[in-house]
């Protein structure tokens, strides 16, 4: 069944009649989904109601990059020619290798739509300055965040990356009131002022909206970000290949709700036996995007891989959620599951004792790994006795995580530092 609360429900008759017409379209625009559903023995006339979308099969971003191959440069799963795609952007994963995604005019108009509402409820109105810290480019964090800022009125300030000299004559210059990037580049940004001496505090930024990546909600990081900026975070979750942003987080609600409107449903899946899980507070689980009325590269079950935490809900009932990593990046020390993010996010409660900049070293390719997790972490500007805190990460570790872990500590600045998503695991031999 459809996890119930993502869609409202007095949308859910007229997003299942949507989806039907998709459904019932998909076979002859896609060998893709008439294989996949051949394969399963399920037709597009299955889908009475929302609940009967377990009925169908999963896909999965394998699946998607072996269909471009397949049939470049869209995929056998594109529904439609160039001819009628007005954008393309891509997403990489641990190859590197881009995957392409289509978007036709309608298509456009929904993620502006979608990224708009989770905008607006992130607390983006049109007074706002908005420094922009992503590049135009083929990221999906870039030009569908410019397009739904400008929906929404505010004025964008869109620097890209590595530009953060430029960030600093805007902000010095152009009254920005708000930061939007991942939290890797928040964090940059405001080392890279203190390195010139300057207090992040004194250019006025009101609100940081952040995405991308996991952690942006971590109360360690929300701390590290009032303290140096002197402004509240609300975050964004999204996905490439669905849409840039599908969540929001109201200003004080402890946690993102869905606002993709009636353009996607969102199923919440045990990620080890498919199952899905309520969304009730404490649950954890895997999102699963179904699109509804998308032209190219429409998505049947699509499994994100992304983690979340059920925070709670708000007033009108809509689960409120956490990202706390991607199954795709999670390592396995002896059955017990590690997000580097959250060996990250321990690390950050530290501060000052740490920079809270850290990397896990992992020999071979992961993600099984052998205790003692190998933890490299900068102290910070004020460590104190550092074997008492080396010995204190490692205790702190094995209570949160339930692993055994060994922290080096390293000078600050000695790990890589990114202006985009963090490489918080390095691959050693």
């Amino acid at each position: 069944m459809v996890t119930p609360g993502f869609v409202a429900p007095a949308d859910r008759e007229a997003v299942a009649a949507t989806l039907r017409g998709q459904l019932a379209e998909l076979p002859a625009r896609s060998p893709f989904y008439q294989d996949l559903f051949t394969e399963h023995g399920v037709t597009p006339a299955a889908l009475g109601t929302l609940d009967d979308l377990a009925k169908f099969p999963f896909s999965t971003k394998q699946m998607l990059r072996e269909s471009q191959a397949a049939a470049p440069p869209l995929g056998r799963h594109a529904g439609v020619g160039l001819t009628e795609v007005v954008r393309v952007h891509a997403s990489t994963g641990t190859t590197g290798r881009p995957s392409w995604v289509g978007v036709t005019r309608r298509d456009a108009a929904a993620w502006t739509e979608m990224v708009a509402s989770a905008f607006r409820t992130m607390g983006a109105t049109r007074e706002d300055v908005v420094l922009h810290g992503a590049g135009l480019t083929l990221f999906v964090g870039g030009l569908p965040i410019r397009d739904a800022l400008e929906s929404i009125g505010s004025t964008l300030v869109p620097i890209g990356t590595g530009a953060s000299e430029k960030a600093l004559l805007a902000m010095e210059t152009l009254g920005v009131t708000a930061l939007h990037s991942t939290p890797s580049y928040v964090r940059y940004l405001a080392e890279y002022l203190r390195g010139l001496g300057r207090d992040p505090r004194e250019f006025g930024i009101r609100k940081v909206f952040v995405g991308g990546e996991p952690g942006g909600g971590e109360p360690a990081f929300r701390q590290y970000v009032e303290r140096e900026w002197g402004a509240p975070v609300t975050e964004g979750l999204g996905n490439a290949d669905m849409a840039p942003v599908l969540f929001g987080e109201a200003p004080g609600s402890g946690g993102m709700r869905f606002t993709g409107g009636r353009h996607v449903v969102v199923e919440l899946i045990d990620p080890d036996s498919g199952e899905p899980v309520p969304a009730e507070p404490g649950v954890s689980g895997e999102l699963v995007y179904t699109s509804v009325d998308r032209e190219c590269c429409p998505l049947v079950r699509f499994r994100t891989r992304d983690r979340v935490v059920v925070t709670g809900a708000a007033a009108d009932g809509a689960p409120l959620i956490r990202c706390v990593g991607r199954t795709d990046d999670m390592l396995i020390v002896l059955g017990v599951n590690v997000f580097p993010s959250a060996v990250r996010d321990l690390v950050q409660t530290r501060h000052p004792r740490t920079t809270g900049a850290v990397q896990i070293v992992v020999p071979g390719t992961g993600p099984r790994v052998e205790p003692p997790l190998r933890v490299e972490a900068e102290w910070g500007e004020a460590p104190g006795d550092r074997a008492q805190l080396r010995q204190e990460l490692e205790a702190l570790i094995r209570a949160r995580l339930s692993v055994r872990a060994e922290v080096t500590l390293v000078p600050p600045g000695s790990l890589e530092r990114s202006e985009m998503k963090s490489r918080l695991v390095r691959l050693a031999g």
